[in-house]
């Protein structure tokens, strides 16, 4: 959606001065396998608190749980983390695995972090154990490993790619896309208020599949996730990254298809419909950029290329018709980038974008919007990118204030897409607190084989979100109750 609802802006308080890289180095006393390694570092620090990671190698038998324990020497505490559940009694702290990577196999690895308070002094632990037998230190000899149950082949996801106007997985099954976005990562960051806006943890994503939601959509900043200097360094780079790669494990632990999206970016733009005048990424611009967006999703692509369960989505919701008079142009400028008419920097075309993600050897699933904020696809087919792995679809977003809202534009302009290519409704909403104008919608979409999903999973006023929930245990508001019940009907 173009303007996501937030909270007013929260003033950042004192200045940050970071110290990274401290480590505590691996050491044994006669250079034997220890039964567990745990690198700790200090990965941030400022006046009163520091961010710490703790990377953990398992070398003994494969376990399908664990439970790391460690002794602050100087008073620290820990506030809160994340990838474990975290708890600390007096000095002691103790990180307990969460359902989505509980397995450790041998010579495997695991990582988590969290956020902590100190005073005073700020020393690293020196004693660490993995469900109680102590890491770092010799082994003793360790009988042999117990085999773990074989992974259940029908868990998960399934991997995706084209065939012709459909998405399908590895056995050729016709597979659909439908469920919900979950906003808070393409803002949250930029304003020095979180990584994602209310909760990710598994109980909330849970939520999510019981609407029986198959696909939930995570918008993203590229800003944040290059861990450009302007953003919080707790909410930017490697603590952004890893947080998505755990809410994208935690979507697909329960079943269900991550989408990652990049929502907001960089480039100054104070044209027709500009959303802001900052250059940051702090809302939506007409068009992604060449300084930083190419960059973003060549790094996305590398994180995630080896999983054809994850769909890309390029852009949110490119608006270059805004900028310039002629839809030609905005056409043009949409594909090929560069110097476009009434936006002030170089922009990044869609074919640009799709070159960066298929330059690392990513096949993923990638979808397009079109123009008027991905709600005009009149001319996609004309100025459709070229894919060399056939894997690309078209994106639409429609609410009831947009200009495409009617079966005979529908029609006309959906449908020969859909003819061609799979049709993904990224977006679909009101601002009504009901749900007339989407059950319009998704019956339309129903009628084709087609996917949406419905903005967003937040607990917003639905009048002006809108917002399908009231509470993230899944709570619909009025207006999401048409949107899970018809989940629930149609994706049983």
């Amino acid at each position: 959606m173009r303007h996501p609802p937030r909270s007013v802006l929260l003033a950042a308080a004192g200045a940050i001065a970071l110290v990274t890289g401290m480590t505590i180095p691996v050491v044994t006393a006669s250079g034997a396998t220890p039964a567990c390694t745990v690198e700790y570092s200090i990965t941030g620090q400022w006046d009163t608190g520091f961010q710490g990671a703790v990377k953990i190698t398992n070398n003994a038998a494969a376990l399908s749980s664990w439970s790391l324990g460690f002794d602050f020497p100087a008073g620290q505490k820990v506030n809160q983390g994340w990838n474990a559940k975290w708890s600390q009694s007096g000095t002691t702290v103790t990180a307990v695995n969460e359902s989505y990577n509980g397995t450790l196999g041998t010579g495997a690895s695991v990582s988590a972090g969290f956020l902590a308070s100190w005073a005073g002094s700020n020393p690293v632990p020196t004693a660490f154990t993995l469900n109680g037998v102590a890491c770092n230190v010799d082994a003793e000899p360790t009988p042999t490993p117990t085999p773990t149950d074989p992974p259940d082949p029908g868990a998960g996801p399934p991997a995706l790619h084209v065939s012709g106007n459909k998405l399908v997985d590895a056995d050729g099954t016709t597979r659909r896309l439908l469920g919900v976005n979950r906003s808070g990562g393409e803002f949250m960051c930029v304003q020095g208020r979180g990584i994602f806006d209310g909760p990710v943890d598994d109980a909330s994503v849970e939520a999510i599949a019981d609407w029986n939601a198959n696909t939930v959509r995570i918008p993203l900043n590229e800003e944040c996730w290059l861990g450009l200097d302007n953003i919080d360094a707790r909410y930017r780079g490697s603590a952004y990254i890893e947080a998505v790669e755990d809410l994208v494990a935690r979507v697909k632990a329960h079943g269900m298809t991550p989408m990652l999206e990049l929502h907001w970016s960089w480039g100054q733009y104070t044209g027709n419909s500009a959303g802001c005048s900052d250059v940051h990424a702090s809302c939506q611009k007409p068009m992604p950029n060449m300084q930083y967006t190419p960059a973003f999703w060549t790094s996305v692509a590398n994180t995630f290329k080896d999983d054809p369960s994850v769909v890309f989505d390029l852009f949110n919701e490119p608006y270059p018709d805004r900028a310039t008079t002629t839809t030609t142009q905005a056409w043009q400028c949409w594909r090929d980038g560069g110097t476009c008419p009434g936006i002030g920097y170089e922009v990044a075309g869609m074919q640009d974008l799709i070159d960066a993600v298929r330059s690392t050897g990513a096949e993923n699933v990638i979808l397009a919007g079109g123009l008027a904020y991905s709600n005009d696809l009149s001319q996609w087919l004309t100025y459709r990118p070229t894919d060399p792995t056939g894997n690309l679809a078209a994106a639409w977003h429609v609410y009831n204030f947009n200009s495409c809202v009617n079966e005979s534009c529908w029609n006309s302009t959906l449908a020969p897409v859909a003819a061609q290519v799979p049709l993904v409704a990224g977006e679909i909403g009101e601002n009504t607190c009901g749900h007339s104008f989407i059950d319009q919608v998704m019956k339309w979409f129903d009628d084709r084989g087609l996917s949406y999903l419905g903005w967003t999973w937040n607990t917003w006023d639905c009048n002006s979100g809108p917002a399908l929930i009231t509470s993230y245990d899944g709570t619909p508001t009025s207006y999401g109750i048409g949107l899970r019940d018809h989940l629930r009907t149609v994706n049983p």
